[in-house]
């Protein structure tokens, strides 16, 4: 199980890339942090979710 944004979901094995395509999430308005570091947008294919990963997702909300 993967901790994301405080909740377990069966992600291990997946890609970040594809954790966020199955869950409908906009990569271009995000950042993400996965095991206290944060992750580069060139890197969400690459990265390979293990048991025990904790990653927090957080969107940029324009306002002023």
């Amino acid at each position: 199980m993967v901790r994301i944004n405080g909740s377990d979901i069966d992600a291990a094995g997946k890609t970040l890339d594809v954790y966020l395509k199955e869950a409908d999430i906009d990569r271009t308005r995000i950042a993400v942090e996965i095991n206290g570091k944060i992750l580069p947008k060139a890197d969400y294919g690459k990265y390979v979710f293990a048991d025990g990963d904790n990653c927090e997702i957080v969107n940029f909300v324009g306002g002023g």
